[in-house]
């Protein structure tokens, strides 16, 4: 089946919170939320479980169970087993079971600024000790400074955030940064939780490895975080899991949870399983149109956006631009919204690093990409 990306489909007064926040005038680039419509198998899935009628408490089935574990072990030779799933409604919700599961009130929680707004505002919200060594820029890309990675962790540091593939830099980590990650954390007996919603958002050259499928020793201090909604515009069915592999971690995790985390939703379990078992070949058109707006996004922005740059962009469809030599008077965030009309994400947001940055979400249709990037190129000539 072909799909079409090309098509503009009308979203504004709708229940879309991407379209609604800021109002019809202005286009919004910001949250993950791709303005494409979903697979077929997928739409098909949804009404055939309609059709069904019935929609009582449901539970996620062994067909869906054996599906993940199968593209695990196919995509990375990663063998799971049925009680090492927990099934959760969004990988927020993981990431603070995680940290309130793993650390006391108190005790530190370790990110990598800049990084999703999540990992740094959460922890603290919750009483826990923010540990933010940032990662260091390297030209149009981020490296790790494991020194100051390893420096930072105190007898207080309990668990490790780790995002992969990266949001915003677009980073997809080698296994070689992954294993010293790995090894550092486990010399101080830290928690690894890695979000890895974004890791079948790759662009060529790039290749995902679960942190935990390196050895089995990082496996037992590993809570893995994964979920269909990145991949396949999903986000509304609230459906994800956590892959936990070591039997006293997943006891923490269930007391931790009970009565509190609710089960995800009917239809976000027969969309996974639509997604995973049929859903190839939508992924593998939405991301060469992905790739082609990239190239387009970096060519644009070196020669019609002055004192812009781009990050290079190993996965994800969530472009990270420098804002700092652009003479923009103020909040770069701020600036966009009010002279273009177009709501980016607010680098500030992002921690340590990020000011001075915005977020562009490019998972749209060309035409509304360029209409957006027009209208911030004319706001540009204005300073």
């Amino acid at each position: 089946m072909q799909y079409e990306f090309d098509t503009v489909r009308e979203r504004k007064g709708s229940d879309s919170s991407k379209w609604k926040k800021y109002g019809d005038e202005v286009l919004p680039l910001w949250v993950a939320d791709m303005d494409f419509i979903s697979a077929e198998p997928i739409l098909r899935a949804l009404h055939q479980r309609l059709d069904h009628g019935f929609l009582g408490y449901t539970r996620p089935t062994p067909e869906l169970c054996n599906t993940i574990q199968e593209r695990l072990k196919r995509l990375y030779d990663w063998k799971i087993r049925d009680e090492e799933l927990f099934f959760l409604p969004g990988l927020v919700t993981g990431l603070n079971l995680s940290f309130q599961a793993y650390a006391g009130l108190g005790e530190g929680v370790l990110v990598q600024p800049p990084v999703y707004p999540h990992f740094v505002k959460d922890p603290v919200i919750h009483g826990r000790s923010l540990v933010d060594p940032p990662l260091v820029r390297n030209g149009a890309s981020y490296e790790i400074d494991f020194d100051a990675f390893a420096r930072a962790i105190t007898d207080r540091t309990r668990i490790f955030i780790l995002c992969n593939p990266h949001n915003p830099v677009g980073r997809v980590y080698s296994q070689r940064e992954l294993e010293k990650m790995a090894e550092i954390c486990l010399s101080y007996g830290l928690i690894i939780c890695s979000d890895e919603i974004h890791c079948d958002l790759l662009y060529p050259g790039s290749r995902h490895v679960p942190i935990a499928s390196i050895s089995p020793e990082v496996a037992a201090r590993t809570v893995t975080l994964m979920a269909p909604s990145k991949t396949y515009n999903l986000a509304g069915l609230s459906c994800g899991f956590a892959i936990i592999q070591n039997s006293e971690l997943q006891e923490i995790w269930k007391k931790t949870s009970q009565g509190i985390i609710p089960g995800v939703n009917i239809m976000g379990h027969v969309a996974a399983l639509a997604a995973y078992r049929e859903g190839q070949e939508w992924l593998d058109q939405v991301l060469a149109y992905l790739q082609n707006n990239r190239d387009f996004l970096a060519r644009y922005v070196a020669e019609k956006l002055p004192g812009l740059g781009m990050m290079a962009m190993e996965g994800t469809y969530l472009a990270w631009l420098d804002c700092k030599d652009a003479g923009i008077p103020g909040s770069p965030f701020d600036f966009f919204l009010k002279e273009a009309k177009v709501a980016l994400s607010d680098g500030a947001e992002f921690g340590r690093g990020g000011e001075g940055f915005v977020r562009l979400n490019f998972a749209c249709p060309r035409k509304t990409l360029t209409e957006a990037l027009d209208r911030m190129a004319a706001a540009l000539k204005s300073i």
